[in-house]
């Protein structure tokens, strides 16, 4: 119980930090943005192993998971500059 609460609460800073970091404006709330960090530390954590940086099931860091918000707001905006 108390492990998910701190993912939520991790996946939520990461995910405000990773679209301080993100030039533009993404229209975004408080539910998008925590998956957006739970997101970004997924895809951090997936990279990072396959890439071997981490060990099999190894977590990706705190600054892992931002670069990996990061890169989900880009990949989000390249999909909806294309929609347009």
């Amino acid at each position: 119980m108390f492990h998910l609460i701190g993912v939520l609460i991790i996946g939520f800073i990461v995910g405000l930090l990773g679209r301080a970091l993100h030039p533009g404006d993404d229209k975004m709330g408080i539910i998008l943005t925590t998956a957006l960090g739970i997101g970004g530390a997924f895809l951090a954590t997936f990279v990072g192993q396959a890439l071997h940086w981490y060990a099999p099931g190894e977590n990706a860091g705190f600054i892992g998971a931002v670069i990996g918000a990061i890169l989900l707001l880009v990949i989000v905006g390249f999909i909806r500059k294309a929609v347009k």
